[in-house]
């Protein structure tokens, strides 16, 4: 699903990791709070998340990611009806948060540079960066029929 990366687990560490986890934690429930480390995903230029619905067995019922460096386009692809889709323009410094039918119902992906147009302008994709942060999945409650990935 991902193509021209790296990516690594960071525990967050140090005044600077605590404090973005603590500006991080709102968007998660109270009862599922984020676990105390970030995937850090390096996406090259020519790099590619394909659409995707994150596993139910590696995490809980909130996603929420840090965008850095570059902006970029994140597509949102209902799995009822593909023509159901949603653009959002993710600047550098923004959040994204993806819980509920946005969680569950919908495929997500950050399109290549190639594609990356937002209201009809292009947005040159550089090198992004992306802080995900997930919860657990334990403690949730997911849909009965979670999408299959």
């Amino acid at each position: 699903a991902i193509t021209g990366y790296r990516e690594t687990e960071r525990g967050l560490r140090g005044g600077a990791g605590r404090a973005l986890l603590l500006r991080v934690t709102p968007a998660f429930p109270p009862r599922c709070p984020p676990r105390p480390s970030a995937h850090v995903l390096d996406l090259l230029p020519g790099g590619r998340v394909g659409p995707h619905v994150d596993s139910v067995k590696f995490c809980g019922c909130t996603i929420a990611g840090v965008s850095l460096l570059s902006p970029s386009v994140l597509r949102l692809r209902s799995l009822q009806d593909p023509q159901d889709w949603l653009e959002l323009l993710l600047e550098p410094g923004s959040l994204y948060v993806l819980r509920g039918a946005a969680r569950y119902e919908f495929t997500h992906e950050i399109l290549p540079d190639e594609e990356s147009f937002f209201g009809g302008l292009r947005v040159p994709r550089g090198r992004r960066v992306a802080l995900i942060f997930r919860n657990d999945p334990s403690g949730e409650n997911p849909p009965k029929t979670p999408p299959r990935t």
